[in-house]
């Protein structure tokens, strides 16, 4: 997660191998590397994604308030399936509780190691400090849509989905100033993610690949 008008693209929580995984439009996907955050725009309905909502509540989830110029908006992240929508509840939780961790400018935000572990979690540790280091915040609204979930038992499962950072900017944390300077970089990308249910019953990331600019997300 990371907005658009260029934003740094890391690699960090993406550059791990292959997962399983389906693309957006349905087709396999397989590599990719950078990430980038903030968006926003319209299309299809939208269903605000609550982590209490349908996740399981054998763990208390952590509370996560974005500040007023940040929103995470999901659109049709409810399938009516119990099991695919813990899952999209906690995708959400993960990804609310990554830009807070962003925002913050916190390496250490209980949110990171709440929903992410092994490679997924050192990836995400990068991700924010890659943020810290070019004293960026952001900005603005980001889209989340397009999900797909692929069961692989009882505890474990592929999710794929969409963002738009065309109205997400990054912020010099110093000045507080949004850069809107235009990009040349698509502000479509598709997100493939490994999760596995820990024993609390938290849908947890272990792996996690993204690729901007991919066809199946452009809406």
């Amino acid at each position: 997660m990371i907005r658009r008008p260029r934003l740094l693209v890391t690699a960090a929580v993406g550059a791990t191998a292959a997962l399983l995984l389906t693309a957006c439009g349905g087709s396999g996907n397989g590599g990719s590397k950078g990430n980038d955050k903030i968006a926003g725009a319209d299309t299809g309905s939208e269903t605000p994604a609550s982590p209490s909502a349908s996740a399981s509540a054998a763990a208390e989830r952590p509370k996560i308030e974005l500040p007023s110029d940040v929103t995470d908006k999901y659109e049709n992240w409810k399938t009516g399936d119990d099991a695919k929508d813990a899952i999209l509840a906690d995708t959400a939780g993960r990804i609310d509780a990554t830009n807070d961790a962003i925002l913050r400018g916190d390496t250490g935000a209980p949110g990171l190691s709440f929903y992410y572990r092994d490679k997924a979690l050192n990836g995400a540790v990068e991700w924010v400090q890659a943020y810290v280091d070019a004293n960026l915040s952001f900005t603005g609204t980001t889209r989340y849509y397009a999900p797909q979930v692929t069961l692989s038992g009882e505890k474990s499962a592929a999710v794929a989905y969409c963002a738009d950072e065309s109205k997400g900017f990054n912020k010099n944390r110093k000045t507080n100033k949004a850069d809107k300077t235009p990009s040349g970089e698509s502000p479509y990308v598709l997100y493939n993610t490994r999760v596995e249910k820990n024993k609390q019953g938290v849908w947890q990331a272990t792996n996690l690949i993204s690729k901007r600019g991919d066809k199946t997300c452009a809406a």
